[in-house]
């Protein structure tokens, strides 16, 4: 494939760690209102289930968010980093373990598009980890990815055919 679809990889993976964000703290530096980042869930409580209660959270913490950040191309390290958007709609925690649906619109170039995905997500403690393995997007292509939140930022690393890189950026709540 050729790199002019290397965003729709790169959408496709920020899309992902838009699920993430869940069980992070407050962001700790201002903010104008346009840019907020996400308020981050509070911890759970310990009469609680705390797995249910902080999947829960996730997934309102995903819903009516965007990822606003930059993408890598590896091998083009003199290029500028590119920005990408992805506005996630909807997110709902699945009846299978650390699965969920996010409602996510990938806009970049021309193509501008909503589209359903079934993300892994996994925890490193507190943390969420979104997590893609060779996961097949109709219409985009195969994409691996692994995308870290923590304190309304998220930062990971994408995949997609023979292209990859880095990305990284702030979310922001709808």
């Amino acid at each position: 494939m050729s790199c002019l679809n290397v965003p729709n990889r790169l959408l496709i993976a920020l899309s992902c760690c838009v699920l993430v964000g869940a069980a992070c703290s407050a962001q700790d530096s201002p903010q104008t209102p346009a840019q907020k980042p996400a308020s981050e869930p509070a911890q759970a409580a310990s009469d609680a289930s705390p797995g249910v209660k902080r999947e829960q959270e996730l997934a309102e913490y995903l819903s009516n968010c965007k990822f606003v950040g930059k993408f890598t191309v590896d091998g083009k390290e003199d290029t500028l980093p590119k920005t990408e958007e992805y506005t996630i709609s909807k997110c709902e925690k699945l009846p299978a373990a650390d699965m969920y649906r996010m409602t996510a619109r990938i806009k970049y170039g021309d193509v501008d598009q909503e589209v359903p995905l079934e993300i892994k997500i996994l925890w490193a403690g507190e943390t969420p980890v979104i997590t893609l393995d060779s996961m097949w997007i109709p219409g985009m292509g195969t994409f691996d990815a692994r995308v870290m939140i923590r304190r309304g930022r998220y930062a990971g690393s994408w995949q997609h055919d023979e292209h990859g890189g880095h990305l990284f950026g702030r979310i922001v709540k709808e």
